[in-house]
Order: C-alpha cells, then structure tokens, then sequence
C-alpha cells in the first residue's frame, strides 16, 4: 500500500487511542450537518430573497460535501463504532441525498487508498492537470457554478445507476459490456442502485413541501452548482500539485482552514488529508489531535501542509512551467 508508516511518528499507544470511535461522537457528526442544512432552509423560508437564497446556495453546497464526507468516514466504518450504525448513516444521510450508493464507493475508495499518486489510483483524474493558470480554473469553476459540471457528473452517474457504466468517481468510468443482459437483469440492477437514492430524495421532498415545495429546488441547485465547486476545490487541495505524487509521505497534502472554509471545502475535518492518508480509520473528530501529534514529531518538515485554500486556489490558478 503506498501509504506513509505511521509507526515512525505514532507509539501503539496513541496509535489506539486516535482509533478510539465513539456512536454518540458519530451521531454529533451528522446532526451537525442536517443542522445546519436544516437551519438554512428556514432561513430562506422565513426571509425569500435572493441574499438568502444565494448564501443558502453556497452553505448548502458545503453540507452536501458534508455529507458525502460522512459517506466517506463510514465507508471506512470510523464514523460509529458499530458497523451498522455506519452503514445506516452512511446510506441513509450521506450517499442517497446526493444519488451514491456507500455500498458500491467502499470498494472503490479502497483503491484510491493502496494506489494514492499511483498510475492504478481510479481518482488521479480528479487532480491531474493542475497549475492549470487564471484561465483555464476560472472556466472550470465557471462551468461548475453554471451547472455544466453538475449535469455532466449527474448523467454519469445516473448511467452508473442503470448499469451502463462502472462505478467511477475519478471522472474515467469504463463501458459495461451490455451483449448479454436481459431486460430482467436490467430492471433488477438499476432498482437495486436506484431505490435508496430516490427514496431519500422523495423523502427529502415531501418534509420541504410542507412548507415549500421550491425548497427542494435549493436542493437541486446546490448540487448541480456549488456541490460541483466545493468538490472541486477539495480535490485539487487534497492531491494535486504535490512535489512528488508517488512518493507516500509527498502525495497528500492537508490545509488548515478558517470558519468559511470549513463550511465550503472542509467540512468534518477533511482537510486533514495526510493524516487521513497515514491512518485511515481514525475517526474524522479525532484528526485534529492525529495533527498535533505527527506534527510535533517532525512529519511535516517532509510532508505537505497548505495555509489555507486560498493559497491552493493561487498555486492553481499559476502557469504551467
């Protein structure tokens, strides 16, 4: 696995203790996403204007990287301590929202894990390409504000859904051979990856509809929009323009992150990357105290630390050499 010895900068003993998961610690996790997803829809409710309705656009973009997160943590079963309070949560308020099956990204992340930076990593092309100067990132996050690249990474996923593609998050999802699937198959497949997600999105729907039925349009919006953006600007800070992506020390970068950035790109503690790269199943609330530890220990005279995002947007937004 080309990941970082963690024996060198953490004894058993801590080692332990930042694996230690807690359910009522998980549970604190998730509300504070729905929270805040909750609360931004009463305040567009209570006061409908387009201040509110672009501010919520945004935060709402954020938590929906949040709660992707929460998929992410518990794909890895470091959300909860129980394995099935992991895949609940992990289904049920991190992947169906926003149309991804948990069950089907566990095994696919796991090979972004034993390949980082590696030419077998499925998500290199979610960072390649980076400097990519003023221009060129402008469009992109044009695109992604527009959304242009919501209705692209939709329409892929959807056909993911419905068996026409493989399951791939890294923007290179492969044809599925479809010269001996019967319809019976078809229909049983695309039920099998579609009903959670539709579930959640009607249930979604009908709770906003007591008050407001174009509150789900926010919903909408914001992934199609902002969702697309703060990803964006999470990947690019996670693995792009390190000096060495294959070396397993160099390939991760973690980036310390004001009050509205970890809003918008750094929700649940994310943005401690290396450290989630070194140690994967520690739990998201316990990567700050991993931080402080490996620090102190000299890991980051070798491994890559960002300021804040602002500095990689600048570093991404520099000419190619």
């Amino acid at each position: 696995m080309n990941i970082p010895d963690a024996s060198l900068y953490l004894s058993e003993e801590e080692q332990k203790e930042l694996l230690t998961r807690g359910d009522l610690r998980g549970l604190w996790e998730v509300l504070k996403s729905w929270g805040i997803i909750i609360i931004t829809f009463t305040v567009v409710f209570q006061w409908p204007n387009a201040c509110t309705v672009i501010i919520a656009l945004f935060v709402l973009g954020g938590r929906q990287l949040g709660i992707s997160v929460l998929m992410h943590d518990s794909s890895h079963k470091s959300l909860f301590r129980s394995s099935g309070l992991n895949d609940f949560f992990g289904k049920w308020f991190g992947g169906f929202p926003i149309w991804t099956d948990m069950l089907r990204y566990r095994p696919y992340h796991v090979r972004h894990h034993v390949h980082t930076g590696l030419d077998e990593d499925p998500d290199t092309n979610l960072t390649k390409g980076f400097p990519a100067g003023k221009k060129s990132l402008f469009r992109k996050i044009f695109r992604d504000l527009i959304g242009l690249t919501g209705v692209k990474t939709f329409t892929a996923l959807m056909m993911m859904h419905l068996g026409y593609l493989e399951f791939d998050q890294g923007n290179n999802p492969q044809k599925i051979d479809q010269s001996h699937r019967s319809w019976a198959q078809f229909f049983a497949s695309t039920y099998r990856n579609l009903i959670g997600p539709v579930v959640a999105n009607l249930i979604l729907f009908l709770v906003l509809s007591i008050f407001s039925p174009l509150l789900y349009l926010l919903w909408i919006g914001a992934y199609f929009t902002t969702f697309q953006f703060s990803t964006r600007v999470r990947s690019i800070a996670e693995h792009s323009m390190v000096d060495h992506p294959k070396d397993p020390y160099q390939n991760t970068r973690t980036t310390y992150a004001n009050v509205i950035e970890r809003m918008i790109f750094a929700p649940h503690n994310v943005n401690y990357h290396a450290e989630h790269h070194m140690l994967m199943g520690v739990p998201c609330y316990n990567l700050p105290r991993m931080h402080d530890l490996i620090k102190a220990k000299g890991f980051f005279e070798r491994g890559t630390l960002a300021n804040g995002y602002w500095e990689i947007l600048n570093q991404a937004s520099q000419s190619r050499d």
